[in-house]
């Protein structure tokens, strides 16, 4: 069963899964967003004393902490019970293309040139990553959540506001990807 497992699920399973968790959100009437759960966190590391965006009740989100410590789980079994060995496939268009930007591609999902411990360590990887997480970390508080919120649960409900959101998230990608990204690396 478990190498059963291991296969490459259809592209649809994901589209399925999340439609089906939506659509228990709004049964039971709550919104979806992963950044909701760091403010949970920092609120329950005591954050809420010293700033006045995390005092707030933590315990209306139990089930939201509860999604981020399955999503946690589920990382971790995905990546060591049910791990496939086999290299990961992509056109050789999208290979060149990561060529181009100075990123060798080698078979993995999360290429090592970028996510192995040796650019993390380096201070060329430290630098991008601290600055990568600020701008996260700004970007989703001064949007008002984080894509998954505004993408998945704010369009869900029609909201405008996650509409432009999602524009905008649309819009960075592509200037971090075509214009930004090959002076990184």
């Amino acid at each position: 069963m478990i190498e059963l497992l291991k296969q490459p699920w259809p592209w649809y399973t994901s589209g399925i899964s999340i439609a089906f968790i939506m659509i228990l959100l709004l049964v039971y009437g709550k919104s979806f967003g992963f950044s909701s759960n760091l403010r949970a966190l920092c609120t329950l590391a005591g954050a809420g004393k010293r700033v006045k965006f995390f005092d707030f009740d933590w315990k209306t989100q139990k089930w939201n902490l509860l999604f981020l410590i399955g999503s946690i789980l589920g990382g971790w079994l995905s990546s060591t019970v049910l791990k496939n060995e086999e290299p990961m496939h992509l056109s050789a268009a999208t290979i060149l293309d990561i060529e181009k930007l100075g990123v060798a591609f080698d078979g993995q999902m999360n290429p090592s040139a970028i996510f192995g411990a040796d650019f993390a360590t380096s201070p060329k990887g430290f630098l991008i990553l601290l600055v990568g997480g600020l701008l996260v970390g700004f970007g989703s508080r001064y949007a008002g959540g984080c894509t998954s919120g505004h993408a998945i649960s704010g369009l869900s409900n029609l909201q405008i506001p996650s509409l432009l959101a999602v524009i905008g998230f649309f819009a960075g990608g592509l200037i971090m990807t075509h214009l930004l990204l090959p002076y990184i690396f």
